[in-house]
């Protein structure tokens, strides 16, 4: 059985990989196949068809948003609200490295798919939503340092407006000075949240 799990998670690594980097309507199961180094019977075993293996990815996404994104951004910093801004680094690395090519992975799925498939479209907004989810639980550890009416839900909708909305406008300018701009707007929205909550402590 461990084999067979590990050939099932090998298809979807690749296959996350080859979607990200190619789209999903580029990347044929053919593809898929020989990057993982596996035989249709192999792959057909677990999906039995390519928006099968859609969903796959994207439940695999769901299951490697922690290991993959937020444990490093949580070593970066001790600090919950500093934790969002090294999340946002990690980001602009990446963007860094690719020379503003591909972008956020469920980003680009998001874009690609959603409307054409509704299964995947609700687990793409069910990783947007796990996204989310970890940027609110930092938020809320940031206790009182951030004033008290401010809702952590929207809060975080916000910071992931910013990194996908950042990322997909340096893609285009070929540049990272728009996703850069956008993260310098949240900084200072940021440090103004933090000094009127001072003041509402004081």
């Amino acid at each position: 059985m461990p084999e067979v799990a590990e050939t099932k998670r090998r298809i979807l690594s690749v296959a996350f990989r080859l979607f990200h980097e190619q789209g999903y309507n580029a990347t044929s199961v053919a593809t898929v196949l020989r990057e993982a180094e596996v035989n249709s019977g192999s792959l057909y075993h677990f999906f039995p068809g390519k928006e099968a293996l859609l969903n796959g990815v994207l439940e695999f996404a769901l299951e490697e948003l922690y290991p993959r994104v937020m444990s490093p951004a949580e070593k970066r910093a001790s600090d919950p609200i500093e934790r969002i801004f090294q999340l946002l680094q990690q980001y602009r690395e990446g963007m860094q490295h690719m020379s503003c090519r591909m972008g956020c992975p469920v980003g680009n799925l998001a874009l690609e798919v959603a409307d054409d498939f509704p299964e995947a479209r609700d687990l793409i907004h069910r990783n947007f939503l796990n996204w989310k989810g970890y940027i609110k639980r930092w938020l809320s550890d940031a206790g009182d340092r951030l004033p008290r009416e401010v809702d952590r839900d929207q809060l975080a909708t916000l910071v992931l407006t910013i990194m996908e909305g950042g990322i997909m406008q340096s893609r285009a300018a070929g540049n990272l000075g728009p996703y850069d701009d956008s993260v310098a707007q949240l900084r200072a929205y940021f440090d103004a949240l933090l000094k009127q909550a001072m003041v509402e402590r004081s």
